[in-house]
């Protein structure tokens, strides 16, 4: 067996190739995430704050301050990949489950 067929029985073996389409969609939907969040969600957050920006949300304890603004987007970020992620996994499941009977 050659070094390319080998190679070949590798990919085809850990479908390698799934993966990568998956890795790539997966960057792709983080990007559509973090344009929902940055530009629909987070200006009807900077409506409600003072300086309308954000970004630059600051909480100051005393001398301490906590850049909040930018820690809350990628957080929301997070928890929107997160509930998508969790939608997709649950529905596939269920498919799963009604072919096993």
């Amino acid at each position: 067996m050659s070094l390319a067929e080998e190679f070949v029985a590798f990919l085809k073996q850990y479908q390698v190739i799934g993966l990568a389409v998956a890795f790539i969609m997966g960057v792709t939907a983080t990007k559509v995430v973090t344009a929902a969040v940055n530009d629909l969600i987070m200006p009807i957050i900077a409506a409600l704050l003072p300086d309308g920006d954000w970004k630059t949300a600051v909480l100051q304890l005393g001398p301490v301050k906590f850049l909040v603004g930018d820690f809350a987007g990628v957080l929301l970020e997070f928890v929107i990949i997160a509930l998508v992620i969790f939608m997709i996994v649950k529905y596939l499941m269920k498919e799963d489950a009604t072919e096993k009977r």
